[in-house]
């Protein structure tokens, strides 16, 4: 009774254009903001510093050249090709491997919650116009007798006194911005400003979306260029202070003693997968909007250089602001590096109250903070509702559906994400960062992506393809990258982020329960078991004729093997 009338009720009205993008501009755009996120602020700078200074770069541009550039020109390609989104460009390609596509959205449906790092910082935004930086002083009602504010931090104290005292800006963020709980058991109360910005975020993403290609391509003109402004400007000042050198020093001096160390080659590879986007299905739906002729090839080259000369640019801006600090404060520059939110909201934030006009600078950071997320999050988003569009266009490409699909999705990760603005909410966040949206995960589908396009779909006929679309052929090193490279170095790092895998904690001294360790690698699961499942499910069907699921077993077997023997010839050299 009700279903029939449900489907009457969709199918009424014309089915509309998917549409293209409105210039080549706009894709471009699309592409940098997409790729040029976070991570190059506030993870690549502190990886370089970590694991070697310059000579990080080298296992960097290894994982560029075999997995990096390749991936974003196969997923630009499979995309632009099919003029599909990031599940059902499979069906044309190899059908056997659509839970690649599965796997990513849901990885993406997991990194929606990344929206409360916006909230945060508009938060901070909102009180960096204050005639004084709430996380500069002692003097508020969230501060203990532990802290310690930016003047009293100077070489007249003793270790002893530095040690057991909390800075300002970290008790802003543990106490006023987060309100700490003890622990995940821990629920608490609701932050409800933390709650208004949330909404306010949720709103722009909306409306950055709403439209499809016709609204997002008209915003990435402002939010994937006006960061550039913000980060340029930061770079100036950041090299005009006193003991900046100091830290753009320490930053990219090379110890090549640490290339020994197989994480950093592991961490390295892990940032190559997350700035670039790869793996996730953002590029294919991006490059679905494209018309066949556009010369992708070309675009990827110039996109993948614009991702990593952004980091190298990025690392200078924050180093130098934080070797300012750490001159100031006489303290090494190892005590006031972070990475991650650690960086964004307390290091840098205290770094900017140090400086002449600090509300001016704060609200620079903050604002390209904003933009730089806000790109990557609502083109995550996009994404998702153009793969699910594509599965249903008979029902969702009709006047006004599509506004009030997004709407209905957006409400629904709004509400699933409140618990990360509770007290608990960042213990929720962290379960999520380590292991949802992990690099193992990203990792383990980039084996099986360019396995199956490098070996079923066929290495030599997406070259043919690419030469059709783009009228140029590409260089033979991406062949070999999608058929042996990519899924060997993928491999490898995938094997070793599983082995060397720790026990998650936060800020050093809580320890997450064991029920919180099997929740989530339940979360980490529900994106890889998607891969094999998917292609089980698709076997046991019947799909194709015996024959046919015969030889690719027997093909896949076969390609394991010599993949293992290389494997196993790769760890002896190294032992």
């Amino acid at each position: 009774g009700e279903l029939p009338l449900l489907i009457f009720f969709f199918f009424q009205g014309q089915i509309e254009e998917r549409g293209y993008w409105g210039s080549k501009a706009e894709f471009l755009l699309a592409m940098a903001g997409n790729v040029v996120g976070l991570g190059n602020v506030w993870r690549f700078p502190y990886l370089c510093y970590r694991n070697g200074g310059g000579a990080f770069l080298i296992p960097y541009l290894v994982f560029v050249v075999t997995c990096g550039v390749p991936l974003f020109l196969l997923e630009t390609a499979m995309g632009q090709y099919t003029q599909e989104g990031a599940i059902t460009c499979w069906h044309h390609l190899c059908p056997l491997a659509e839970g690649i596509g599965y796997a990513g959205q849901l990885i993406l449906l997991y990194n929606c919650m990344y929206t409360i790092i916006l909230a945060w910082a508009l938060f901070y935004l909102t009180f960096s116009f204050s005639s004084q930086l709430p996380w500069a002083s002692c003097d508020n009602s969230w501060n203990t007798d532990k802290c310690l504010n930016l003047a009293e931090r100077n070489l007249t104290l003793n270790r002893t006194m530095l040690i057991h005292s909390t800075p300002a800006a970290t008790e802003f963020w543990e106490r006023r911005v987060l309100s700490l709980s003890g622990g995940i058991e821990e629920i608490g109360k609701i932050n409800w400003e933390i709650l208004l910005c949330l909404i306010a975020m949720w709103i722009i993403c909306y409306f950055c979306i709403w439209k499809g290609v016709k609204s997002t391509g008209k915003v990435v003109y402002f939010t994937a260029t006006f960061p550039y402004v913000m980060l340029l400007a930061l770079l100036i000042r950041g090299l005009t202070l006193h003991g900046a050198l100091k830290g753009v020093v320490f930053n990219l001096y090379p110890e090549p003693a640490r290339l020994s160390d197989p994480q950093v080659w592991m961490e390295a590879g892990t940032q190559i997968f997350f700035s670039y986007s790869v793996c996730f299905g953002t590029l294919i739906s991006l490059g679905s909007y494209n018309q066949y002729n556009n010369n992708c090839y070309r675009d990827c080259l110039w996109l993948c250089l614009l991702n990593s000369a952004t980091s190298l640019v990025a690392g200078f801006a924050v180093f130098s602001v934080l070797g300012f600090m750490a001159n100031a404060q006489g303290v090494s520059i190892e005590e006031v590096a972070e990475s991650g939110p650690g960086l964004a909201f307390i290091a840098y934030p205290q770094a900017v109250a140090m400086m002449p006009l600090p509300q001016l600078w704060a609200v620079c950071f903050f604002i390209m903070i904003i933009l730089l997320g806000l790109d990557t999050q609502f083109v995550g988003m996009e994404t998702i509702i153009t793969s699910v569009m594509d599965m249903f266009p008979m029902v969702l490409r009709r006047a006004g559906r599509r506004e009030m699909f997004v709407l209905l999705f957006c409400l629904t990760c709004f509400f699933g994400q409140l618990i990360m603005i509770t007290e608990w909410g960042m213990y929720i966040f962290q379960l999520f960062d380590n292991y949802a949206c992990n690099g193992a995960c990203i990792l383990f589908l980039s084996v099986f992506e360019s396995l199956a396009m490098g070996w079923i779909f066929g290495a030599e006929r997406l070259f043919d393809i690419i030469e059709d679309m783009t009228k140029s052929r590409p260089n033979y090193i991406f062949m070999l990258c999608w058929k042996y490279l990519t899924p060997l170095v993928s491999l490898v790092s995938f094997v070793y982020s599983v082995v060397e895998t720790k026990p998650l904690t936060f800020n050093r001294w809580y320890v997450y329960p064991d029920w919180a360790h099997a929740l989530g690698w339940l979360l980490a699961l529900s994106s890889i078991l998607l891969v094999p499942g998917w292609a089980l499910g698709r076997m046991c069907s019947g799909k194709g004729t015996l024959k046919q699921v015969r030889m690719k077993i027997h093909s896949s077997i076969t390609y394991m093997h010599h993949l293992y023997k290389a494997i196993c010839i790769a760890f002896e050299v190294y032992i």
